[in-house]
């Protein structure tokens, strides 16, 4: 059990854990309309006024009338598309280092826009989607403790992956160089798009197994998915950003993590 605490306080995993796993200072915190012109031609030899009927009676401006009638579906005046948004999404985290070089203005310049791309969401049940199986990598996030931020870069892990079955409820965190660890996890949906995530087995090195602690919990909500992108939310309120990489990508289950 202290080797496991141990290990969580120098590797926190992806997911989010809750803060009685963990001290409050090392608590990781881990989807142009075209214009039509209504108005009568002005005629300087026409004696009825554009702005009157043929019984003499004043009608409303053709400004006014303009404003109140659409000549187009509301779908062409809604704002940017999915791919649209999900491009401008990758141009502004591209220069921040997955969120390590962020400023406070690049983090909420990021959450804005990746509020606008979850809200455009076409899978709306992420976890029967079959978008979420494979091997993701991080590419972006405002956890600190996952970016390890106190430590020199050489010793940062340079980068991370998380893997997801849905059909066996199994998913996986690993760290690339200098440490190759990993984490293991039992999932149980709380809806079509949240779960809570129970970790089983650390790996030290990617070799050896340790037991984890009762305590290493947490939820993770899938706010936007589809075949090539990930955005994800803590239960600490934590943003992270995935890409996939292989979607063919099996997390061991718990018998044979645990041989």
């Amino acid at each position: 059990m202290a080797m496991a605490l141990s290990y969580l306080r120098l590797h926190p995993p992806l997911f989010p854990l809750p803060s009685s796993s963990l001290s409050s200072s090392e608590n990781p915190t881990l989807l142009r309309p075209l214009s039509r012109d209504c108005s009568f031609p002005s005629s300087t030899s026409n004696p009825i006024s554009p702005h009157t009927t043929l019984n003499g009676f004043a009608s409303a401006s053709p400004e006014k009338w303009r404003a109140k009638v659409s000549f187009f579906p509301a779908f062409l005046k809604k704002g940017k598309d999915a791919q649209a948004l999900k491009e401008e999404l990758l141009d502004a985290i591209a220069p921040l280092d997955r969120g390590a070089e962020a400023s406070p203005e690049d983090r909420e310049r990021v959450d804005e826009i990746a509020r606008k791309l979850e809200a455009a969401s076409r899978t709306k049940a992420p976890l029967k989607s079959p978008f979420l199986n494979g091997k993701w990598e991080l590419i972006y996030t405002t956890s600190e403790s996952i970016l390890q931020t106190k430590r020199p870069k050489f010793l940062r892990s340079r980068t991370n992956f998380q893997g997801i079955n849905v059909d066996t409820l199994r998913a996986q965190n690993m760290e690339s160089w200098p440490f190759f660890n990993q984490v293991t996890a039992d999932l149980t949906p709380l809806n079509s798009r949240k779960v809570a995530v129970k970790f089983d087995f650390f790996k030290i090195g990617g070799l050896i197994p340790i037991k984890a602690p009762d305590s290493a919990r947490g939820e993770l909500e899938i706010t936007y998915l589809d075949d090539e992108l990930r955005l994800s939310r803590g239960d600490k309120g934590n943003l992270f950003i995935l890409k996939m990489v292989d979607p063919s990508y099996r997390v061991p289950v718990a018998k044979e993590q645990a041989a």
